[in-house]
């Protein structure tokens, strides 16, 4: 036996009370398992067993001993099983969360992709805009598009930079002028992502550094694609991120204004918990993602 199967064997044997039922559980004789313990102790110049007639008790450095197998068993169990694992197929459930607009828009493809791939992982995907915690609420992964938040428990993995731009129709653009200055916004109507109806401003950030200027509220909503459909139809001014309105760019529904100016970037990012090693499934949907959202995204070819 080597160190590691002596070592297996000591924690049996304290487990089992004794070196006749730990050697039935591990399959061995008696006299093996004895002589793997003896040799263990001859190695570490100490006695971690008391032996009677009746039983077998851990003296109080075999007690921290043991504590310490666990621990390194337990380590080298996680390894061999990651080894093993990435060379086989993902298994089992993938709990996955993300915001509702971004799911619905780009999501739901890579989600199909994923399945199509691996087809014995059964994907539940959950939207919604509320902080979601994956370990509370035992998510595999959660999608997040804000700055990035640092946890002792949690790894945040950077997918995408998000850009937030102004825009309005060209029909709205034409009948109310266009906006030379963001100082202007405040002649205009806006279309705000929040809750509140009152004292709304938008953080910009332009040649002279980032500011904060104040708007006239036509319209406030939690949801962007709301406001990017209240744009389309003419109603005003919307500041939002180009993966919600980057298809109407593209079809010319919607322009750019104050070209020189933009939000701060948002960031898409997948959130997961901190394991020594990282699931196969949680890898691999990983890798989609960044297959299919890294470097400069589809939704920016067109400004």
């Amino acid at each position: 036996m080597d160190k590691f199967d002596s070592m297996r064997a000591f924690t049996r044997v304290v487990e089992a009370g004794g070196f006749a039922a730990a050697a039935r559980q591990m399959g061995l004789s008696r006299s093996v398992v004895n002589k793997s313990v003896k040799k263990l102790e001859d190695e570490l110049g100490t006695q971690l067993l008391r032996r009677s007639t009746r039983q077998v008790t851990p003296t109080e450095t075999g007690i921290d001993f043991y504590n310490r197998c666990l621990q390194i068993l337990g380590e080298l169990d996680a390894a061999i099983s990651a080894v093993t694992e990435l060379q086989e197929l993902p298994t089992g459930n993938f709990r996955l969360n993300a915001p509702m607009s971004f799911g619905t828009l780009h999501l739901s493809t890579v989600v199909a992709e994923f399945m199509s791939r691996y087809p014995d992982v059964r994907v539940e995907l959950v939207l919604n805009d509320r902080f979601v915690d994956p370990i509370e609420e035992g998510f595999d992964m959660t999608l997040r598009i804000a700055e990035p938040a640092t946890s002792t428990s949690l790894i945040t993995r950077e997918i995408v930079m998000a850009k937030r731009v102004l825009c309005a129709s060209p029909d709205y653009l034409r009948n109310t002028g266009v906006p030379s200055a963001p100082a202007e916004l405040k002649q205009h109507r806006c279309l705000h992502y929040g809750y509140l109806s009152s004292g709304s401003q938008w953080r910009l950030r332009g040649p002279n550094g980032t500011q904060s200027y104040a708007i006239e509220c036509a319209m406030w909503s939690n949801n962007g694609e709301v406001l990017r459909d209240a744009a389309i139809k003419h109603q005003g001014i919307a500041l939002l991120p180009t993966f919600i309105i980057g298809e109407a760019l593209q079809s010319g529904l919607l322009q750019t204004i104050l070209n020189d100016y933009c939000a701060p970037e948002i960031v898409l990012t997948a959130v997961y918990p901190r394991h020594r090693f990282l699931s196969t499934k949680v890898r691999l949907f990983l890798d989609l993602l960044m297959e299919r959202f890294g470097g400069r995204p589809y939704w920016d070819l067109v400004e």
